[in-house]
């Protein structure tokens, strides 16, 4: 009897499955984070690969490769810091050059 039990519970043991195995990146996203973000750019907001996908393991993820998978997207998406901030603007070029001033002897 206690055989028949053991077997009976070993058999109806569920499996674990990854409900996110075989999604793409966006398809992830659509999934999981569309409910309450509008666009993934801006997410990464410069944040390291590794340290995003370690908060996405932990707070929204189901495993830790959909986790890479859904940084790296983020960030392949995220939106480049403006390049007219980063760098100082160029003086114009001159059309003519100036003469110079001829010394006045006193």
């Amino acid at each position: 009897m206690g055989l028949a039990a053991a077997a009976v519970f070993t058999a109806t043991v569920a499996t674990a499955q990854n409900l996110d195995a075989g999604k793409s990146p966006a398809k992830l996203f659509a999934d999981s984070c569309a409910t309450c973000h509008r666009s993934p750019r801006g997410l990464a907001k410069g944040r390291f690969t590794l340290t995003l996908s370690w908060f996405l393991k932990d707070h929204y993820a189901t495993s830790a490769d959909s986790a890479r998978m859904l940084a790296a997207y983020l960030e392949s998406v995220d939106e480049p810091p403006p390049r007219a901030a980063a760098r100082p603007a160029k003086k114009p070029a001159r059309s003519t050059p100036h003469q110079p001033r001829p010394v006045q002897s006193q």
